[in-house]
């Protein structure tokens, strides 16, 4: 019996014992919690915000404490959305849109905004029609990054009361409809025409000017070449004008008797018969020279 008392009060030390060790283990089991570097756990207490934990070892409190949410922050891709609006210029056209974001304050998220996705389409939404329609189509295709950037810093503000932070907001593309897709074409091909027109026709305004600048400067060197010669025609003028002012008529008369010589000689000396046939004042005019040249030598 006494054997059998002592294992009594044994087992039932170690069981209290064996109890308390199995409370202490389930009680650090239930105050340590390690967060993964991509997420990061909201803590309420008795229903209410108690904290946020963050990546690492962290210690709430047991069993008044507990994990409520778990939020991934790794950046997520909204799938892409397809929206209609309206131009400033009546033209209906189908925008994709594409969103990137990430949470950095789960407490925001969890507690404001119960669909994160569909609220940011939404307003992406919204925020496209209303742009679009203050823009004209060949704004719209011309403006993209000017609209993106529109898009992505009007989603920002809106989504800061969300916790939330847009990474990049891309308009992928602007598609329209067939007829007014028929309608560009013709336009397109009608402003290639006319290009094509003015093109040609100022190649030929411009093959025009080139023609008549070269006729204008051959005209030019014409008058130079003529404006030249007389001033060189002057110049000689002028030297026998002031020969003869300076020698007297006999200049004049050895000038005009070098030039009689010059021509008989060659007379002389031309081709076919020899014999030459004279008046006779003209050989008065040849003696005359040869005398005034012997006179000179």
């Amino acid at each position: 019996m006494d054997i059998e008392r002592m294992i009594s009060q044994f087992l039932g030390q170690n069981l209290v014992l064996l109890l308390l060790a199995i409370f202490i283990i389930v009680c650090i089991l239930a105050g340590v919690r390690i967060v993964p570097q991509s997420e990061k756990h909201v803590v309420e207490r008795f229903g209410r915000l108690r904290s946020v934990l963050g990546p690492g070892i962290n210690l709430i409190v047991p069993f008044l404490d507990r994990v409520a949410h778990k939020i991934s922050v790794l950046e997520r891709q909204l799938p892409t959305m397809s929206q209609d609006a309206i131009t400033l210029d009546n033209v209906l056209v189908q925008v994709e849109t594409s969103v990137f974001y990430r949470i950095i304050e789960p407490e925001k998220t969890v507690y404001r905004i119960r669909d994160v996705d569909a609220a940011i389409a939404t307003t992406v939404a919204g925020i496209v029609r209303s742009e679009i329609g203050q823009m004209e189509l060949d704004q719209v295709q011309s403006n993209r990054s000017t609209l993106t950037g529109t898009i992505k810093d009007q989603l920002f503000a809106v989504v800061d009361d969300w916790g939330i932070e847009v990474t990049r907001a891309e308009l992928l593309d602007v598609n329209l409809d067939q007829a007014t897709r028929s309608a560009m074409l013709q336009q397109l091909n009608a402003e290639r025409a006319r290009r094509a027109q003015v093109t040609e026709a100022e190649g030929k305004k411009r093959a025009v000017e080139l023609s008549a600048d070269a006729e204008l400067y051959a005209a030019e060197q014409i008058a130079k070449a003529r404006r030249i010669q007389a001033e060189a025609e002057a110049y000689a003028t002028q030297v026998v004008a002031v020969a003869i002012a300076e020698n007297g008529l006999e200049a004049a008369q050895y000038q005009v008797a070098l030039k009689q010589v010059e021509a008989l000689n060659a007379l002389g000396n031309g081709q076919g018969s020899n014999t030459i046939v004279l008046p006779a004042s003209a050989l008065e005019a040849f003696g005359d020279a040869f005398k005034m040249l012997r006179g000179a030598k």
